[in-house]
């Protein structure tokens, strides 16, 4: 577990994403959940040393298997976007390890059978403020990721987490994204309203301002070249060297290298599908 700053950890030794946890008086403020439930139950031990109040909360940034899974393992109260909790009506009560292959990390985790989900009990819409005694907990939406994709904001002390709106070294998950929104938050990161912020991803920890302007970069190319191509019926050969491409843009190793060609192949298919027409993009809008 590491320490961000006083009563404020993350910890990214569990498959799937960068968990993070605030410590408050009241209780744990815990933010995403371990893919598996026994990784769950493991980091549930681990927060026990951590002190502050008896009560737990669960902030899920949004709907994606590698942060939802071990939910219900946490056996605590989930918060969420009301567009999260949207997805989590539309789905089976219960998740099984089968189908396709979304170039995921839960993919990799053995022996997970099936999942009782845990849907969010509180939801919101643009902003929600957490009082638990220490400092101001922030919830704030900003799609892109996925439609129901929020932030976490500690204003005092000046810590944000983005969830997978910024992934360090690895390609974003495009088959439920949105990538105008996308482009808006990248450009607020990058805004003087953030300077000073430390920044938590879900798929890395803390990024750099630098790394926040590769993920607009690399977006605006997805978005360019896919706004070229509305015209034309996708074909595997098209979508195999549009991946082949991408993937250059990030220095995976070797053994991450097939899981992320199948997550931007999945991600493409699944984008072009249901975007009919890309929008133009310019940072005026």
């Amino acid at each position: 577990m590491q320490e961000v700053t006083s009563n404020v950890y993350i910890e990214d030794q569990f498959p799937g994403v960068t968990l993070g946890v605030i410590v408050t008086p009241r209780g744990l403020v815990q933010i995403d959940a371990p893919s598996s439930p026994e990784d769950a139950r493991s980091w549930r031990a681990a927060l026990m040393n951590l002190g502050g109040g008896l009560d737990r909360a669960l902030i899920n940034l949004d709907a994606h298997p590698d942060r939802t899974l071990g939910a219900r393992a946490m056996d605590c109260l989930v918060i969420a976007h009301e567009k999260t909790a949207l997805t989590f009506r539309t789905r089976p009560s219960t998740f099984k390890a089968q189908g396709e292959e979304t170039g995921a990390d839960w993919e990799s985790i053995p022996g997970l059978g099936s999942v009782r989900w845990a849907p969010p009990e509180i939801s919101f819409l643009d902003q929600m403020t957490l009082h638990w005694g220490g400092p101001e907990i922030v919830l704030e939406h900003h799609p892109g990721p996925t439609n129901g994709a929020i932030w976490v904001k500690l204003p005092q002390e000046k810590i944000v987490f983005i969830g997978d709106t910024v992934l360090k070294n690895q390609p974003p998950f495009l088959a439920g994204a949105n990538l105008k929104p996308w482009l808006s938050a990248l450009e607020t990161l990058l805004d003087a309203t953030y300077k000073g912020y430390t920044f938590i991803s879900s798929r890395g920890g803390p990024v750099t301002a630098v790394q926040i302007k590769n993920q607009y970069d690399f977006l605006k190319h997805v978005h360019d070249k896919l706004e070229k191509s509305t015209a034309k019926k996708p074909n595997p050969a098209a979508i195999e060297k549009l991946v082949a491409s991408l993937l250059a843009w990030f220095k995976a190793p070797s053994l991450k290298q097939k899981q992320y060609a199948q997550r931007l192949r999945y991600g493409l298919l699944h984008y072009n599908s249901r975007q009919p027409q890309v929008p133009s993009y310019s940072p005026e809008e």
